[in-house]
């Protein structure tokens, strides 16, 4: 989901291959308009200016001057792999760079001579030129944002069965939130990160060496599936939330207890975490049954959240009240 410049809000349907937009004052019982369609598995949005960008199975498009432009792709060279191919993206500050997730094609999978570019975030001029890879080792990089300073962070998700004991699975290998730094490697698919947020090998790769890889930023828990992220900079919510991230977590399955299906807030002090995650929304899981399940998050212009949930296909709003 993003927020456009004249208030609308443009939510991605992947599987339709639609981009449409919302009344966020409107009624539960609207009709969504659709702005784009026929596109490959849209995923990730994000505005600079009035130009909507749009992370798609194979590249990015982009949809210039909304709401009056039309789209165009800006670039098409990525192998539309069958695993990991909701793409996240983020525009930098200044609208001259775009980020992409290219995530890998199974649960470990070394990257295919054909695509060396996978398990990683891709970068690319506004225009679509000079893609590059400007991180790599990331599994599924399914969520990207920049925070008030210009820092880039992403949301990871980790692999599934390190064990073949699922009560083993519940707390390794951690899921992740970190600051994405250019040229670092993040281990995948020769390490992982314990639940301490140290990277140590893999089982189908004992002997990698794991020293000297970056440590999870802030460890989540395991198999909880991160998916959205944003920053929350507006003034609507209390002082303490104000720089934090929100952080959607889609829900588990490769745990003896189910776990995430949730909202959480990472506090932030000075441009940096200072805090485990918090629950900020819960409730979605009840008796181990899933009655809802999180992936976006947005800020409205009146500071008001949003939740996308894929299962009832509903879009939440949260709002304060002093």
């Amino acid at each position: 989901m993003a927020f456009a410049p004249n208030g609308d809000l443009l939510v991605s349907e992947t599987g339709s291959g639609d981009v449409v937009k919302v009344d966020p004052n409107g009624s539960a019982g609207q009709s969504a308009v659709t702005v784009a369609n026929g596109l490959p598995r849209p995923h990730g949005l994000a505005f600079h200016g009035n130009d909507l960008y749009i992370a798609t199975w194979d590249g990015v498009s982009v949809l210039r001057n909304y709401p009056s432009g039309s789209v165009a792709t800006l670039y098409s060279g990525l192998i539309e792999n069958a695993d990991h191919n909701n793409r996240a993206l983020a525009v930098s500050p200044d609208g001259s760079m775009i980020y992409e997730s290219y995530g890998s094609n199974s649960n470990v999978a070394t990257p295919p001579p054909q695509s060396p570019t996978e398990n990683s975030i891709i970068s690319m001029s506004s225009s679509g030129a000079g893609v590059q890879t400007y991180a790599s080792g990331v599994r599924n990089g399914s969520g990207l944002a920049f925070d008030q300073s210009g820092k880039l962070w992403m949301v990871v998700n980790q692999r599934d069965n390190v064990s073949a004991d699922t009560n083993t699975n519940d707390n390794n290998p951690a899921d992740e939130f970190d600051l994405v730094q250019r040229g670092a490697n993040y281990g995948y698919p020769d390490c992982y990160p314990n639940a301490s947020g140290v990277r140590v090998p893999n089982p189908e790769f004992p002997s990698s060496n794991c020293s000297g890889l970056p440590n999870v930023t802030v460890p989540i828990l395991a198999h909880c599936a991160p998916l959205g992220v944003v920053f929350y900079n507006a003034s609507q919510f209390p002082a303490k939330y104000q720089g934090a991230a929100f952080v959607a977590l889609h829900g588990s399955w490769n745990s003896s207890v189910p776990h995430g299906d949730k909202v959480v807030m990472i506090p932030f002090s000075g441009g940096s975490p200072n805090g485990p995650p918090q629950d900020f929304i819960a409730g979605w899981l009840s008796g181990g049954s899933y009655l809802g399940r999180p992936v976006g998050v947005a800020v409205g212009p009146d500071g008001s959240l949003y939740i996308s949930d894929d299962q009832n296909g509903y879009i939440y709003r949260v709002t304060y009240s002093p």
